[in-house]
């Protein structure tokens, strides 16, 4: 494994904190994002977006969603009882993965989580990004352009 040292670049790099930050995460991945558990990202519309993650194994109150820093963090934890039910179970083969997990996703700017739901052990979360009016592009008529004012030499 690789190691970069991006710290020259901080140094000139004012007012690009966002930008920074980014790069030192994609550096420092932890190691937490091993590809459990598998997700999609979807474009539903022209400024909507659907996360769709397999939490098979969990129940909606062992699952977290939370929006902090520009991020969004899903976690999934086993309670205890479910782990330590009174049915021991003897399993020949356990394939099915319920261990804990922390989901990181990077949200970019204006884009927030609508709702979210879980369905066949799925959680799906939706996204909307609403740019505020004073952020759009507006369009600027052109007009006729009127004669300058001038002050007349008799005048003056």
């Amino acid at each position: 494994m690789r190691h970069f040292d991006l710290s020259p670049l901080y140094r000139s790099t004012v007012g690009f904190d966002r930008l920074a930050s980014i790069l030192d995460q994609a550096t420092t991945a932890d190691a937490g994002q091993n590809g459990y558990p598998p997700y999609n990202i979807e474009k539903t519309g022209e400024d909507a977006y659907r996360i769709t993650i397999a939490v098979a194994g969990f129940a909606d109150e062992e699952l977290a969603i939370e929006a902090r820093d520009g991020q969004l963090v899903v976690t999934g934890r086993k309670t205890e009882t479910a782990d330590n039910s009174e049915d021991k179970t003897a399993y020949l083969h356990r394939g099915i993965a319920t261990r804990a997990f922390e989901r990181r996703f990077q949200l970019a700017d204006h884009v927030r989580a609508e709702n979210a739901a879980t369905e066949n052990g799925l959680l799906h979360i939706d996204l909307v990004r609403q740019v505020p009016e004073a952020l759009k592009p507006r369009k600027i008529e052109i007009g006729q352009a009127t004669a300058p004012k001038t002050i007349d030499a008799a005048a003056a």
